[in-house]
């Protein structure tokens, strides 16, 4: 089973599976995984820590017995805006009548309600929209004061509580990171985690304080969710390591319709960066009570590898579902047809990546096209921090990507990459060396084999992080790996 978990995916778009109740056990982490997962997202808004600190144990457990680098995701469940209580649990609002939303304490009615976030009251305006419970119900505001904002309900219903609020096209003051995310995140990191990804981005300044807490302990991915965000996406682009499409909370705030374009800028402002984008949210979500999905969400997860997305992302599908195992293997049938679809490479590249006047740009993108002109079976790159691999998996080749470092965690960050299969492994320490373990590898891992030809890049000296300057073009041998058989490390 250990040489088989070797082999690298037969696609180059990602799964990323979101762990919870129904997929928490340690054989369902590794079913999951050899149905396609190649990462898993543990999300903090629920469950105790204690609980994720298990989560972890299994997936490095199942990493060491695979001997395969495996990606794990923290996501921050950032501030979360609520009405207060209404005496008797709920209340029904009506079409028509007024609403007033205020600091006061009292449980509520289908009159007045608490709205315990003061900073809501600075910011909102007259003419501003107020959604309850994921926009359910929609008010509208006719004045706003200190501590009282007085709405009119456009769109009425039951509403009980707690129940989430949203203010579309507000920059609410407030930080991303609440007292719990610290918390969180503190923990995270205590678990060496991969990437976190961060919620309630509105400007390029939430992110970099959450760089300032993390450092470079764990890849930053910013999820774009807000509709302030998009007003600074390449700033806050810039700043992330990768961002998240999180199309349930932006659909939420923004029509339906105005969705889908958003999710093409955001995949290719990303795409510009050579930062990996995941499309996120309600991409399988009949499957929860399915075992089939409709047609209209195989479209939609058809669409996001189309426009080039590095990762594709199951929610409650796999976390909560009755068909995590169908909804891991359905993702991998739908991205294994795209990418054998004779349209996708031209598809891919419809976005046209600029690059940057450096060394490594200009070689990234020679070796791509040398690559496809001598039919190329892989490319292989030795990097230290990884930005070697995002280099050359932004120009998309037709051909699969070795990744090879020295690095546990840059090894462990490239899981949520296109087109990239990760290998940790001693580093090297002469040109030679590096030929001779690449053809390795290669053979080993079931990239390639005898006769076919591979295209290397790495930096000279090596373990020199940004000094890639080297193209080389090698021919495998069928019988290089005869005789050695002992895994390395």
């Amino acid at each position: 089973m250990a040489s088989e978990s070797l082999r690298p995916r037969s696609r180059k778009v990602k799964i990323l599976a979101t762990l919870g109740p129904v997929s928490s056990s340690p054989d369902m982490v590794r079913t999951l995984m050899q149905l396609g997962a190649d990462a898993f997202r543990i999300n903090m808004s629920h469950g105790e820590q204690a609980q994720k600190a298990e989560l972890v144990q299994s997936i490095r457990a199942l990493e060491k017995e695979l001997k395969r680098p495996t990606t794990i995701l923290f996501d921050l469940q950032g501030p979360k805006l609520r009405v207060g209580n209404f005496k008797g649990g709920s209340a029904d609002l009506v079409k028509g009548e007024q609403l007033v939303l205020d600091g006061d304490t009292a449980l509520g009615n289908s009159r007045r309600v608490e709205l315990p976030h003061p900073e809501l009251f600075e910011s909102i305006g007259v003419g501003d929209r107020v959604l309850i419970d994921d926009g359910k119900v929609r008010l509208k505001v006719l004045e706003a004061g200190e501590r009282r904002i007085v709405t009119e309900i456009q769109v009425g219903g039951r509403v009980s509580d707690h129940k989430g609020v949203n203010v579309p096209g507000v920059v609410v003051p407030i930080p991303a990171l609440t007292e719990k995310d610290r918390a969180d995140l503190i923990f995270a990191l205590d678990q060496k985690a991969d990437w976190i990804a961060l919620s309630f981005v509105q400007r390029p300044e939430d992110v970099a304080e959450a760089r300032s807490l993390i450092g470079d302990k764990a890849a930053l991915m910013a999820k774009i969710e807000k509709p302030a965000a998009i007003d600074r996406l390449s700033e806050i682009i810039e700043l992330s390591d990768g961002v998240m499409v999180a199309r349930g909370d932006l659909g939420v705030e923004l029509p339906p319709e105005d969705v889908p374009p958003l999710q093409n800028r955001i995949v290719a402002c990303a795409r510009q960066f050579g930062k990996p984008v995941v499309v996120a949210t309600q991409m399988l979500e009949s499957m929860i009570s399915s075992p089939s999905p409709t047609r209209a969400e195989v479209t939609d997860v058809a669409t996001a590898i189309y426009d080039g997305a590095d990762v594709v992302m199951l929610s409650a599908e796999s976390a909560a579902g009755q068909y995590p195992c169908e909804s891991v293997q359905m993702m991998d049938r739908i991205a294994s047809s795209v990418e054998r679809d004779q349209v996708y490479e031209a598809r891919i590249h419809f976005t046209q990546t600029e690059l940057e006047a450096t060394t490594a740009d200009a070689l990234a993108g020679s070796a791509r096209q040398i690559a496809r002109t001598i039919s190329a079976k892989a490319m292989v790159c030795y990097t230290s921090s990884g930005s070697t691999a995002r280099r050359i998996a932004r120009e998309r080749p037709s051909v699969p990507i070795l990744a090879m470092t020295s690095s546990q965690a840059a090894a462990r960050r490239l899981g949520l990459l296109w087109g990239v299969h990760a290998v940790h492994t001693r580093d090297v320490a002469s040109f030679e060396e590096m030929v001779a373990k690449a053809k390795r590898m290669a053979l080993r891992h079931h990239i390639a084999e005898g006769g076919d030809r591979l295209v290397l890049m790495a930096g000279v000296p090596f373990g020199t992080t940004g000094s890639t300057n080297v193209i080389h073009v090698v021919q495998l041998i069928g019988d290089e790996l005869e005789g050695y058989s002992r895994p390395e490390a």
